[in-house]
């Protein structure tokens, strides 16, 4: 394996966007949290991320993408209708969120995405439940069977609205990880995550605004869902738009929905001035060179195929380590594009990036004096090893 020291390679020009180690400062209230820059794929938090906790209505958000794929699928429509039960009516007799649907309504798709998003309603949850699996029992478990194909290794559901079960279960980073499916996979629908109110049938007794404390402060906020119960505690999973980047996070655990505001409003300030966008090499150049065998040139560039950004802490006190890395010597012909080798950076506290690293230029095989050349090269070496005096 041969490795190149990327630092020696960059010179001056790139060595001020080389800063790392921030002095990160910051600490959630949450008892467990999860944020992520979906414009770099980086992890910026993880505080018990990847543990097992009470969802409470954020994993409706679940619910919410069984209906998205069914619509993408074609299996429903926005104007499809679904029957309303005596089930889903007890769940507003239960006193949660509802959006006040009532045996005999048959609300469209779309009247029950605004009522799930919006309202947060376990009714419009249990209708979608039996709509789509003919029973919340049977939709809980092709949830929970969709979640592990989906990689969501730490989420099992009893249930299609959050309402507390000992069995039912997710982890902030399977949250975090099913909100950017749903940013990314469901461009058409994801809108409605950003209105702020929604009144089925002008029933509601008072406002029927989405608690989403993000939405209305200006700030970029879209998405996508809060939570409550006694055992979770008070939760949000969020997503924020400024600029270039994109950050979603997911916690759970804070005290109140004061405390759920201003935690959220904290993260997400963090997230954004807490880190920058670098550009670290572009699109051609060159980082590196590897030798080249029995090709008409003795060394081939190495070089990022596409702009390499990267998200880097805007306080810093020491250097990223960063190498070229690649099997060499490569034998000719090579073509113009291929891999050759990776930019390996690590950013302290952030993780290790790969960056693939593709040949500059084409080399075609060397013609009969350069197979000459390496075969004198070869006889010599074996030569000088044969005489070489043993030790």
């Amino acid at each position: 394996m041969r490795h190149q020291s990327f630092r020696t390679l960059i010179g001056s020009t790139l060595a001020a966007a080389l800063l790392a180690l921030p002095a990160f400062g910051f600490d959630t209230a949450a008892r467990n949290a999860w944020v992520y820059d979906m414009t770099t794929h980086t992890v910026l938090m993880d505080k018990n991320g990847n543990v097992a906790v009470p969802p409470a209505s954020m994993s409706k958000l679940m619910t919410i993408n069984m209906l998205f794929e069914a619509l993408h699928d074609g299996r429903v429509t926005m104007d499809t209708t679904f029957a309303v039960s005596s089930r889903a009516t007890e769940m507003t007799a239960r006193g949660g969120s509802t959006m006040y649907l009532q045996e005999g309504d048959r609300p469209t798709v779309e009247e029950l995405l605004h009522g799930m998003i919006v309202n947060s309603g376990n009714d419009a949850c249990v209708v979608v439940a039996e709509g789509l699996a003919g029973s919340e029992d049977a939709f809980a478990q092709q949830m929970t069977a969709r979640a592990r194909e989906m990689g969501m290794d730490q989420s099992t559901f009893a249930n299609a609205s959050g309402w507390p079960d000992p069995r039912h279960r997710m982890s902030m980073q399977d949250l975090g990880l099913l909100a950017r499916r749903l940013i990314e996979e469901f461009p058409e629908y994801y809108p409605v995550f950003a209105e702020t109110s929604y009144n089925y049938k002008n029933r509601a007794p008072a406002n029927a605004n989405n608690r989403n404390p993000l939405l209305k402060l200006g700030i970029g906020a879209d998405g996508l869902k809060t939570g409550h119960t006694a055992e979770a505690g008070y939760g949000l999973v969020g997503s924020v738009q400024q600029g270039e980047r994109r950050i979603i996070f997911a916690f759970a655990g804070t005290a109140d929905d004061k405390a759920r505001a201003e935690e959220a409003e904290r993260i997400t300030a963090w997230a954004f001035r807490q880190f920058t966008m670098k550009t670290m090499a572009k699109a051609g150049q060159r980082l590196a060179s590897a030798p080249v065998h029995l090709g008409e040139a003795t060394s081939v560039g190495l070089v990022p195929a596409a702009d390499i950004r990267l998200l880097i802490p805007a306080i810093a006190n020491n250097r990223l380590q960063a190498e070229v890395v690649y099997n060499g010597p490569f034998t000719a012909p090579i073509a113009k594009g291929s891999q050759l080798g990776e930019l390996v950076i690590n950013v302290p506290d952030l993780g290790e990036q790969r960056i693939p690293l593709v040949a500059e230029a084409d080399v075609a095989k060397g013609g009969f004096m350069v197979r000459m050349r390496a075969a004198v090269q070869v006889l010599m070496a074996r030569y000088l090893a044969d005489e070489a005096p043993a030790s």
